[in-house]
């Protein structure tokens, strides 16, 4: 295909009128890359401004700012249902989906002319759900990456458009991954567009056999169990920062009641000689100076920490004046 015709059916895909739908940070990245390359969407959909924070303050979505930044037209219906109109008037070629939030019913999904994709952070069928970036670093995969699919009325269950692979370092969290795939999507949306217009993707099916799910978060998926092995703690301290967080208790003898403790960054620490040493969840000086934690295999390093009411600090810098955690059962 020569250069003339290639920038004709660019122009065309640019002509669409996309209505965009999504709510927080990632579904705003995605949103920036639209219009930086030329999709002005006619219509941004978004979940109504929620209270969030100690003081329940309300805050409008990430998405919300991008539109009202580039002056977009936006709604933020509780339900998508009622919006249905609003989509049908507009005609839309195209509608996008990016971390919404929200059940899309099947028949505001076939309005488009050209359907309606959505961009998922992982290789479905793999992490299927709402924690595409936290379980491959959590069960400790050697890659991720994602994917472009057609919606239909199941989650996370379209045909296949496009799809992108990344390889994890050891050393991922959950904030740099999330960073990664973020850039990823953005740019493999864009490339996805006018390829799907213009008729050069023949969608494909996904294999259930292979289907994988990540469940919704909450605080007590953060809670460590010091009867794991190390590997398995360091993994979840990784993927669960900033939340759930990781965190355990412990209690001072001069305490009546236990104290939160979490736990910010850490690593493992090989067993050389038989053990275990002591209960899980005991602590111990490190040779390199950090807290030392007996697992249920190995120990783990407590680098970062903080404790209820206080600041986050190296746990290094923390034992060279106080040293009243070592020696404690960590619960």
């Amino acid at each position: 295909m020569n250069k003339r015709m290639t920038k004709t059916k660019e122009k065309r895909a640019k002509k669409l009128k996309i209505i965009f739908i999504g709510t927080p940070d990632f579904g705003a990245i995605m949103l920036e890359k639209l219009i930086d390359n030329g999709y002005l969407p006619s219509l941004v959909i978004t979940n109504p401004d929620r209270p969030s924070g100690r003081g329940k303050k309300i805050n409008e979505s990430a998405v919300s700012k991008i539109s009202k930044k580039y002056k977009i037209d936006l709604i933020k219906p509780e339900k998508i249902k009622t919006a249905g109109d609003k989509i049908e008037k507009i005609e839309p070629d195209l509608i996008i989906v990016a971390a919404y939030g929200q059940y899309i019913p099947l028949w505001i999904i076939g309005i488009p002319k050209y359907g309606t994709i959505n961009v998922h952070p992982s290789l479905l069928p793999k992490y299927r759900g709402s924690s595409p970036i936290q379980y491959p670093i959590f069960n400790g995969d050697k890659e991720t990456g994602t994917t472009i699919m057609l919606m239909n009325e199941e989650m996370d269950k379209g045909d296949i458009l496009s799809q992108k692979k990344i390889i994890l370092n050891s050393n991922e969290t959950y904030e740099s991954l999330f960073v990664k795939l973020s850039n990823l999507s953005a740019n493999l949306l864009i490339k996805t567009i006018p390829s799907w217009i213009n008729g050069k993707i023949k969608p494909k099916k996904q294999n259930k056999a292979k289907a994988v799910y990540s469940k919704v978060l909450n605080r007590y998926d953060g809670k460590i169990d010091w009867k794991n092995s190390a590997n398995y703690i360091e993994r979840q301290v990784r993927a669960f920062n900033p939340w759930p967080g990781s965190y355990t208790y412990f209690k001072l003898p001069n305490l009546k009641n236990e104290k939160l403790f979490k736990v910010l960054d850490g690593g493992i620490l090989k067993q050389t000689k038989v053990g275990p040493f002591g209960p899980p969840g005991k602590t111990y000086v490190a040779p390199n100076g950090n807290i030392a934690v007996q697992t249920g295999k190995d120990f783990f390093i407590i680098k970062k920490f903080q404790i209820e009411g206080g600041v986050a600090i190296n746990s290094s810098d923390y034992l060279k004046d106080n040293i009243s955690l070592i020696g404690l059962i960590l619960k």
